[in-house]
């Protein structure tokens, strides 16, 4: 049984359900029927004895725990505890020919099938929002950064729609991770069906709709494994990615967007004034262990010979873990995204600094037109440019520059320092979405 962590608290009931102990078992239960159906209709198993076995199976968590005290060994205890609910004739069919991890693998992937619809569809609802803010602040303009610092204009929207592809991309990536490591086995000891047909594999995976592995040792190879966990980690860093954005773009010398601040919300015990980015904080942190989980899945593929059991300690911790943290994280996302308070005044003040220091390539290609060299173009820009960081105006230098009037006449000038030609292409980018 795993450690429910803090983060628990806040995360919704249905995919902390599919990870709890006895939801565990039930999809043991699960297995251990759908094994027996295949036997019946191979006819192996009498139909009263399944109808029965199907009627009765069932177990306590109490008991197991008292059968394992003894035993020492969840799957014996797990079985001796429905076993006893079928009755001596009934029990002799189920488990027969399998081994334990035919069980506890195939259960894992029920398990992990269906937290994986409760991903796709946050992932769809994130996507669907997304995509409405890019459209909505299409034309909204802001400043490109790199570096950290300022380079030419964009659009708040154009950001967003770089955030809706990689969203989109994420969630591609966990599909194709899903078809991997959404496979069954009942392929008994070391995998060579020596006491289980291959037939009764066939028919249980289909009865429990996962196609069966093609090969298994005795286990499902762990590579399927830390595939799914490298795509949870990087959906968990795409959300980091936007929550670091937002958490630069509401500094106070910014302030283009800020998370929602509720009514009676209080940002510091000390400083009434402080509206700060917990949510997204909190986002890039959670982030960080994601990623950390994904480390151990990548341990786990190391196993020795046919099987060991390194992989399951771990697995009990960083598997339920990470679906709860990425469940709760892309609704904690969602919700900052829908309760975003974006100030477009705000960025086209900032597109203005030092005198629109940001169109200084647009002269420069101006003045290169007009007859300069790129170098002798690029020193004259530049001088002005870096007068107007230290405190001047970049427009008002080089309306005195003689150099600059030389060559273009004030009109020509301002048209420089329109944003039109920013835009003209964005509209052709959204086409594609």
């Amino acid at each position: 049984m795993y450690n429910i962590s803090m983060i628990d608290r806040y995360s919704r009931e249905e995919i902390k359900k599919i990870w709890e102990l006895e939801s565990k078992f039930k999809y043991y239960l699960d297995v251990e029927l759908a094994v027996c159906e295949a036997y019946a209709k191979l006819g192996q198993i009498p139909k009263k004895n399944l109808d029965e076995i199907k009627n009765k199976a069932s177990f306590t968590l109490d008991r197991i725990d008292e059968i394992e005290r003894e035993v020492r060994h969840d799957v014996i205890a797990f079985l001796t505890a429905v076993n006893e609910t079928v009755g001596e004739e009934n029990a002799k069919y189920i488990h027969m020919g399998l081994t334990s991890s035919d069980v506890i693998d195939t259960a894992f992937a029920l398990q992990i099938k269906d937290s994986s619809k409760i991903i796709l569809e946050d992932l769809n609802e994130l996507i669907k929002t997304v995509n409405e803010l890019a459209f909505k602040y299409k034309n909204t303009i802001c400043i490109g950064r790199s570096h950290g610092v300022h380079a030419e204009v964009t659009t708040f929207g154009f950001k967003l729609l770089n955030w809706l592809d990689e969203l989109i991309r994420a969630k591609e990536s966990f599909e194709f991770a899903l078809k991997e490591i959404l496979v069954g086995q009942i392929s008994g000891p070391v995998g060579t069906y020596s006491n289980v047909p291959p037939e009764i594999e066939t028919l249980a995976c289909k009865y429990l709709d996962l196609p069966p592995a093609k090969i298994s040792t005795q286990i499902i190879s762990r590579d399927r494994h830390a595939k799914l966990m490298a795509s949870l980690a990087s959906i968990a860093s795409i959300i980091e990615q936007f929550a670091t954005e937002i958490r630069h773009l509401q500094k106070t010398e910014v302030r283009e967007v800020e998370e929602g601040f509720g009514k009676g919300q209080k940002g510091s015990s000390a400083m009434p004034h402080k509206k700060n980015p917990v949510l997204c904080e909190n986002l890039c942190g959670l982030a960080r262990v994601v990623r950390s989980n994904m480390i151990a899945a990548f341990e786990n593929i190391n196993l020795w010979h046919e099987r060991d059991i390194s992989h399951s300690s771990a697995e009990r911790i960083i598997f339920p873990d990470s679906f709860i943290l990425v469940d709760f994280m892309l609704h904690r996302f969602l919700n900052v995204m829908k309760n975003l308070v974006v100030h477009e005044d705000n960025m086209l003040k900032n597109t203005q600094l030092y005198g629109g220091v940001i169109y200084s390539q647009k002269v420069l290609l101006k003045l290169v037109e007009k007859g300069y060299t790129r170098e002798e173009a690029y020193k004259i820009v530049q001088k002005h440019a870096l007068e107007a960081l230290d405190g001047g105006d970049f427009k008002q230098g080089l309306l005195g520059d003689k150099q600059v009037s030389s060559k273009l006449t004030e009109e020509e000038l301002n048209s420089c320092f329109e944003t039109a030609d920013y835009l003209k292409n964005i509209e052709n980018v959204f086409k594609r979405f």
